[in-house]
């Protein structure tokens, strides 16, 4: 891959464009890689050797709007980035497709790691990875204290019945790749329907909210929390349902999906949620119902990689085995609402 010509991103009319909008900041020839990592849309870093900028854009091909939504991702980093969340600053909104093949937006680079795995933490030792993981209980409540309307992000999502619509757009995602007997996902379904919660204020809800899509910097600090395709205004206790999720142990440690629950030093689920009440002031008796929903959900993602690499439409390692593991995330769930 030429530096001059990443697959998505034409440097030189990238180039023309900062030149006319943001004159001054870019002094030199750009060059640029695929940033690898992105679950959907497309991030480059880029450079012109003092600088350096990532670009985000929806993938190559046939694209969904309402999936790849750059002016949301950008819209949210840009109210947040006056609060105390940790965003990357926004540099320009690209909506004119003649310049990239698809809309864009281009934010500043920030240093720092996206841990990834119980192996990637390990080298930081116990008590350098507990504080990084607190950490991210503490950014989440700063996230969630954020006031909508005082942001300009009132209108940015339906939070009334917010939680209804996520339980049936699930479903339908279930539907849609059921080419096998799953035991147990539909009483998991139903009994997410029969108990749902009563939301709590809403709040801006980040969607994907875990230890990868957050930076690090070597003080151990967030630097920047990553990746808002799925954010919204709705019920916040969502975001930590699937924080709650990603932090308990799978017990499969050849498993090509990798929660970094085994790291050494690494908080028990029940200390992040006591950490998030005491500092947010929220309600979290309810836990349990939002972790089994981010169960449910991430077995419903998963069964459609797995009904994709059915079909062979999937590229890459590992394929294989997503679909051993969706039984896991079913049984996960139903325990976890047994003992809510």
């Amino acid at each position: 891959m030429s530096p001059d010509h990443p697959p998505g991103l034409d440097l030189g009319r990238l180039r023309g464009l900062l030149d006319r909008e943001r004159p001054g900041l870019v002094g030199g020839p750009l060059t640029g890689r695929l940033i690898e990592g992105g679950r959907s849309n497309l991030t480059y870093a880029v450079t012109d050797g003092t600088g350096k900028w990532v670009v985000r854009r929806p993938p190559l091909g046939h694209v969904l709007a309402t999936a790849h939504d750059m002016r949301r991702e950008h819209r949210v980093i840009s109210a947040l980035h006056p609060t105390a969340v940790p965003v990357p600053r926004p540099v320009l909104l690209c909506e004119d497709e003649e310049v990239l093949g698809a809309p864009f937006y281009v934010m500043d680079f920030v240093e720092g790691t996206p841990y990834r795995t119980a192996g990637q933490l390990a080298p930081l030792g116990p008590e350098r990875t507990r504080e990084a993981v607190l950490g991210l209980v503490d950014t989440l409540v700063e996230l969630h204290a954020v006031d909508p309307a005082e942001v300009g992000l009132e209108d940015f999502g339906r939070p009334a019945g917010f939680l209804d619509r996520q339980l049936r757009r699930w479903g339908k995602q279930l539907d849609a790749s059921r080419n096998r007997d799953l035991p147990g996902i539909d009483e998991l379904h139903a009994a997410l329907g029969r108990d749902l919660p009563d939301s709590p204020a809403p709040a801006v809800v980040h969607g994907d909210y875990r230890l990868d899509n957050v930076l690090i910097g070597e003080d151990d600090r967030i630097r920047a929390i990553l990746d808002w395709e799925m954010s919204t205004l709705g019920d916040p206790l969502t975001d930590l349902g699937l924080l709650v999720m990603y932090s308990a142990p799978l017990g499969l440690p050849d498993s090509p999906v990798s929660t970094t629950a085994s790291a050494p030093g690494h908080p028990d689920p029940s200390e992040l949620v006591e950490r998030y009440a005491a500092r947010s002031g929220r309600d979290v008796s309810a836990v349990s119902w939002y972790t089994a929903f981010a169960w449910f959900k991430l077995a419903v993602i998963l069964e459609g990689i797995h009904y994709r690499y059915t079909l062979g439409q999937t590229v890459g390692a590992g394929f294989d085995r997503i679909g051993d593991l969706v039984p896991v995330f079913i049984a996960h769930g139903l325990t976890t609402l047994q003992e809510g």
